[in-house]
């Protein structure tokens, strides 16, 4: 079995409609699914409860292969609206101090060919309203609220973990479309995992 996490339904609602018919589809935040070959668990927003649900699927379900999924905001231009991009590392971004941090950043593992790959800072706040980029910010290529959480607590247990994100905003950049990039951008993120389902529940 291979367990795939998103932070919100607005996230995981174009995959759990095509996922197997939409067996998966009335998921609500703090809800865990499964059927034979996948599980499917909706965290909600920020490292407190990425930290706590993850850890508590965890003890319960050991999957062979943990995937985050969701939305980012993009920290350089490079990264485009809508792509699909991969976390090749991720750090914790809400620290004060520069020197021995608690968290140590995490590399992982990007199993998919073609995929834009870059660092991924997690803090427990938006950057939007923001007018200067911080420190953590500067050296990453995308933010999110989650995904350095579910990284670490899925490495205590020895479970690789994959973190794949879509870019639906830049720092510093409002835009009106912002509603209609989300649901666009989520549905991208969608035509992304479901062969990626196939292909690692599948493998031996």
């Amino acid at each position: 079995m291979i367990a795939i996490i998103f932070a919100t339904e607005e996230e995981a609602l174009p995959f759990l409609q095509r996922y197997k018919r939409g067996r998966f589809e009335g998921l609500v935040e703090g809800d865990t699914q499964h059927d034979d070959d996948v599980l499917i668990s909706l965290i909600g927003v920020g490292k407190i409860k990425a930290t706590l649900r993850t850890e508590r699927l965890l003890q319960r379900i050991q999957p062979k292969r943990l995937f985050h999924a969701g939305t980012c905001t993009a920290l350089k231009e490079a990264f485009a609206l809508n792509t699909v991009v991969a976390a090749a590392q991720v750090f914790e971004g809400d620290r004060i101090e520069l020197a021995a941090p608690t968290y140590p950043r995490m590399p992982l593992e990007v199993p998919f060919d073609g995929l834009p790959e870059g660092t991924l800072v997690t803090q427990d706040h938006t950057v939007r309203g923001q007018s200067e980029q911080s420190y953590w910010q500067r050296i990453a290529d995308f933010s999110d609220m989650t995904g350095y959480a579910v990284a670490y607590v899925t490495a205590t247990y020895g479970i690789p973990c994959h973190i794949i994100k879509v870019v639906t905003g830049h720092f510093g950049k409002e835009t009106e479309e912002f509603r209609k990039t989300l649901e666009t951008s989520c549905e991208d993120l969608a035509d992304f995992l479901l062969p990626q389902v196939d292909r690692f529940v599948s493998e031996k």
